[in-house]
């Protein structure tokens, strides 16, 4: 069995370490797919003196089996589809309307909670480093280099500390470089690879991005 992390904060120090080379690129910018990518994510951004943001992902999960996602959708009106899961399963129209609109609310309110009124993300020409706490199928990771992808950074990497490299492999074509540490057979579940992986609370990722922007502020003024 692959060593595990301690937790997301050890985590994302170690990942840190395997983004040194991006620590001296001119305009970095990392961006967390919240809950549990936030922690990781404050890590990187700590390692590589970039600022930190979330970018707020909301899978679309199957009624009834939430874990397995039909799609996900991301800021800026992206949808991302699993096509085989829509050809093994038959789900109404209806069904997938209600999900969508339940999710968009979600991704709102988080939106709203997270960032208040920070101005939208603009990631144009920006080195721009994807971050979660791991990837098992990567509907929501995808959704989110889509919707990226349309801000036309410079330079998109993902990095996360643990990811089923199948995965890996199929979002490799998607940016210019993965970072994916641990990629452990059979994968199972992202949090397998954690000694500690109780759920990310909002006050905790609201705190984090507090401390983020406040250095941001300080370093900007200093």
């Amino acid at each position: 069995m692959a060593e595990q992390y301690k937790n997301r904060t050890s985590a994302g120090q170690i990942l840190g370490e395997q983004l040194r080379a991006y620590a001296n690129r001119p305009n970095p910018l990392v961006l967390a797919l919240p809950r549990g990518g936030v922690p990781v994510a404050f890590e990187v951004a700590q390692k590589l003196h970039a600022p930190l943001d979330v970018f707020v992902v909301r899978k679309l999960g199957v009624p009834g089996q939430e874990e397995l996602a039909m799609g996900a959708i991301a800021s800026g009106g992206v949808r991302v589809w699993n096509e085989e899961v829509f050809q093994a399963l038959t789900i109404p129209q209806e069904v997938i309307d209600e999900v969508v609109a339940r999710e968009q609310e979600e991704l709102r309110r988080r939106e709203r909670l997270y960032r208040g009124d920070r101005p939208p993300i603009n990631a144009r020409d920006r080195t721009v480093i994807l971050v979660d706490d791991g990837l098992a199928t990567g509907s929501t990771m995808r959704a989110a280099i889509l919707a990226l992808r349309k801000q036309q950074p410079a330079t998109l990497v993902v990095a996360v500390p643990t990811a089923a490299a199948q995965t890996c492999n199929e979002l490799r074509a998607l940016v210019d470089e993965i970072i994916c540490p641990v990629t452990p057979e059979p994968f199972h579940a992202v949090g397998l690879w954690y000694e500690d992986f109780s759920q990310t609370t909002d006050e905790q990722v609201r705190d984090l991005l507090r401390r983020a922007w406040q250095e941001e502020e300080t370093f900007k003024q200093g």
